[in-house]
C-alpha cells in the first residue's frame, strides 16, 4: 500500500468533502469505497471527522461553512510556511478567503482563491502528516485544476508554489502537468464547453478504485449522477461523478500505482 506520513511542500497532501449533509455523505462514500467515517469528538471541531481505509485516513468530512452553500471537494497543498504562502497568494493576484490559523495540533492552514476563481487550501508541511494512504484503491490518487483561464492559473500557481506547467497533447485536447520536481504532483485543464454555464473553477479530485464499473454502479445506484462513464485516459480508465449532495468527483481504475 501507498502509506505516507508526510509530504513535501508543493505536493496535494489532503481532500476533504464539505457537505450540505455529513450523515448521508458518510453512508454514500462507505457504501461505494468502504470507507469507516470517524467523528471528531470535539465541539469546537464544527462537526468535522475523518474518513479511514484499512485504519488510514484517507480524507476528510465536514459541514459546509455556510447555509446554502454547494457540496463540494477540496484539495490542500502542502506548504513550508502557510503565514508566507499566504501573502505570496496576494501577490500573485489571489485571495485569501481564511487567514492562516491553527488548527488543534494538526499545524496551520489556509485557504485562498486564484485569479481563475479555483479555490485550494494548504497545511504546513512537517504539522499536518495529510493522508497517510494514497494511489490505492480507496484512496485519492491525483488532483486536476478545472479552470475557465488556464493562463491566469498557470501564471498563479507557479509563482505560489514554483510549480512547473508542462504541456501535453493528448487526442487533441491540451492538457498541463503540474510539476514541483519529478514525477508529476497535479494537473490542470480548461473547462469544457459542455459544463453547465457559470461553473466556477475547481479542483476534481480522482480516487483510485479497483473496478471501475462496479464503483460507478453503486454510486448511480445509491443516487449519484453520472457525468461521464467509463473514458479511456492514459493512466486507466475513469468516471465523473456528482454525488447525491452535489459534489463533484472522480474515480479511476489505474493502470498501475501512480
Amino acid at each position: 500500500m501507498s502509506q505516507r506520513s508526510g509530504y513535501d511542500p508543493g505536493v496535494p497532501c489532503w481532500v476533504d468533502l464539505s457537505s450540505s449533509d455529513v450523515d448521508a455523505s458518510a453512508r454514500f462514500y462507505s457504501e461505494i469505497f468502504g470507507w469507516q467515517a470517524e467523528m471528531v469528538d470535539d465541539p469546537a471541531a464544527g462537526g468535522y471527522g475523518m474518513f479511514t481505509h484499512h485504519g488510514k485516513k484517507v480524507a476528510g468530512v465536514g459541514p459546509v461553512m455556510g447555509e446554502g452553500m454547494p457540496s463540494s471537494w477540496n484539495t490542500y497543498i502542502a506548504a513550508d510556511d502557510v503565514a508566507a504562502l499566504a501573502d505570496r497568494v496576494k501577490n500573485a493576484g489571489g485571495t485569501v478567503v481564511m487567514e492562516p490559523m491553527q488548527v488543534f495540533d494538526e499545524g496551520s492552514m489556509t485557504v485562498f482563491r486564484g485569479p481563475d476563481g479555483s479555490h485550494a487550501g494548504a497545511w504546513e508541511a512537517g504539522h499536518h502528516h495529510g493522508a497517510e494512504l494514497v494511489n490505492e484503491p480507496g484512496s485519492f490518487c491525483w488532483n486536476e485544476l478545472i479552470t475557465r483561464d488556464p493562463a491566469a492559473a498557470e501564471r498563479f500557481y507557479s509563482e505560489v508554489f514554483g510549480w512547473r506547467p508542462e504541456l501535453l497533447e493528448m487526442g487533441g485536447l491540451k492538457y498541463t502537468e503540474w510539476h514541483a520536481g519529478e514525477p508529476a504532483i497535479g494537473g490542470m485543464m480548461e473547462m469544457p464547453s459542455d459544463f453547465p454555464p457559470g461553473t466556477p473553477s475547481f479542483w476534481m479530485t480522482y480516487f483510485a478504485v479497483a473496478d471501475l464499473d462496479a464503483t460507478t454502479a453503486a454510486a448511480e445506484r445509491l443516487g449519484a449522477q453520472i457525468l461521464v462513464r467509463a473514458m479511456d485516459a492514459p493512466p486507466g480508465p475513469f468516471s465523473m461523478l456528482t454525488d447525491p449532495q452535489g459534489a463533484t468527483f472522480s474515480v479511476i481504475q489505474l493502470h498501475e500505482p501512480q
